[in-house]
């Protein structure tokens, strides 16, 4: 029932493995945008500034949460690729041991450190509140999209980039019908928004993983699978544990970037959210390519083929390049009136502020999807130093740019971002092609 990557022509089978992948965080993005314009839209531009100031501490969680399950995933598909079913079922047993530990520990760190963390943030006192019980109801079901990326990550290695797409799109309409029903008739406010997004992705997340389980053998595990010894939780740990890290340092910097934008006032918080809401098109279409490169390497590593590794990372390079012009194309166009879709009556200074953080960013699309291709390959043949490096240098050089630089303005703060892909670039980059002459020397992956 798995699906093979490691046999056909790499274009196409990246290709078509990719399409679901991009849909499904295309209907993340829809549903997150729903949140967004139903906030706005209902209840204001203060509304939606309390929403956006604290979006980068819980995408800082969500990252550590994909990095995390990702990494688990990595170690299965290396699995696949060997087709051994037991310790695939191992696998994903330990998998399911680390995550409900780690949900336990981070709902009830976060959700105790809520009010200090908005206080660092520097979000403006007016709209504190809001963003609490926002960020708070989030935090609180942080199980949530634990299992929804769990259920994905282990469907994806198994080869199947299907199954999570049809879920996640029952998620987001169910998403939107329920933030209009509390938000509306039930007068909840943002506490409707942010409680409708956990509801509706706990219930993907159940639902695919009742799927999973009736479509695919290895998802029957039976307890003494669950007896997992301690060098096997260890490397999923590890791997888990260093890829969520760099992930979330990631994230570190744009918690920064948050923060001076915070200072700047609610019109620059406005006018920053509402353009990085469509930002994330860019983010999640790439980071889909990212997760397709890292089940198709993983899996043609374990099967020891160096050729057709190397010649899939080129196709995929292809690939991001065409749909981040395309992806540029498509903002340009309705770039004039993005703002009105999150605002009424919002003030010049919002457009300007989006507009400006269009005009830094867009030139750079292709320079973040080439990162996410090299990125996800290098970890995939089994290595985390380099990743890593990648992910400090992308830390400093936005701190660099949101704090050091912060005094040229808004636009210096926004560059940030490119910034950092730039210099994660050219760590990832060589040291993927560094590691693939190293991988071209041992005997079993000689052609």
């Amino acid at each position: 029932m798995t699906k093979d990557l490691t046999v056909g022509s790499p274009l196409p089978v990246i290709f078509r493995f990719s399409l679901p992948v991009i849909g499904g965080n295309l209907f993340q993005l829809f549903y997150t945008l729903a949140d967004t314009i139903i906030v706005g839209q209902t209840i204001g531009a203060d509304a939606l500034s309390a929403v956006g100031a604290k979006t980068v501490f819980t995408y800082f969680i969500l990252c550590f949460i994909q990095g995390f399950t990702n990494g688990f995933s990595i170690l299965l598909a290396q699995l696949v690729g060997l087709k051994r079913i037991d310790e695939e079922k191992r696998s994903i047993a330990s998998s399911l041991i680390l995550s409900v530990i780690f949900t336990a520990v981070i709902t009830v760190i976060t959700c105790a450190f809520s009010s200090p963390i908005l206080r660092l943030l520097k979000v403006p006192e007016e709209i504190r509140e809001d963003a609490y019980v926002y960020m708070f109801i989030i935090l609180a079901g942080t199980a949530a999209p634990v299992a929804y990326n769990l259920i994905s990550n282990i469907l994806r290695a198994l080869g199947d980039s299907r199954t999570p797409l049809v879920f996640l799109i029952f998620s987001s309409v169910l998403n939107i019908v329920l933030d209009i029903v509390f938000i509306v008739p039930f007068s909840m406010g943002v506490a409707g928004a942010a409680l409708a997004t956990v509801l509706s992705q706990f219930l993907a997340a159940l639902i695919c993983t009742l799927v999973a389980i009736k479509n695919y053998d290895v998802m029957r595990i039976s307890l003494s699978y669950f007896h997992v010894d301690g060098k096997t939780l260890i490397s999923h740990f590890k791997l888990g544990f260093v890829m969520g890290f760099q992930m979330s340092v990631m994230c570190v910097g744009q918690l920064v970037m948050q923060s001076a934008v915070n200072m700047l006032g609610t019109s620059a918080i406005a006018g920053y959210t509402a353009a990085t809401k469509i930002d994330q098109l860019s983010v999640l279409v790439n980071n889909a390519f990212g997760l397709s490169v890292a089940s198709y390497v993983a899996q043609n590593y374990g099967a020891h083929k160096l050729d057709r590794i190397k010649r899939g990372v080129w196709d995929s390079l292809l690939l991001v390049v065409i749909t981040n012009i395309l992806m540029i194309a498509v903002i340009l166009l309705i770039e004039p009136f993005i703002v009105d879709m999150f605002v009424n009556g919002a003030e010049a200074s919002v457009y300007s502020y989006c507009s400006d953080f269009f005009l830094v960013t867009l030139p750079f699309y292709p320079v973040l999807g080439i990162l996410m291709v090299y990125r996800t390959s290098v970890q995939s043949i089994g290595n985390a130093f380099f990743p890593f490096l990648a992910c400090i240098v992308e830390l400093f050089a936005r701190c660099f740019c949101s704090t050091a630089l912060a005094f040229l303005g808004y636009k210096m703060i926004v560059f940030s971002s490119p910034f950092a892909w730039i210099g994660a670039d050219f760590v990832v980059v060589s040291a993927y092609f560094h590691l693939i002459s190293k991988l071209g020397k041992r005997a079993e992956f000689k052609s």
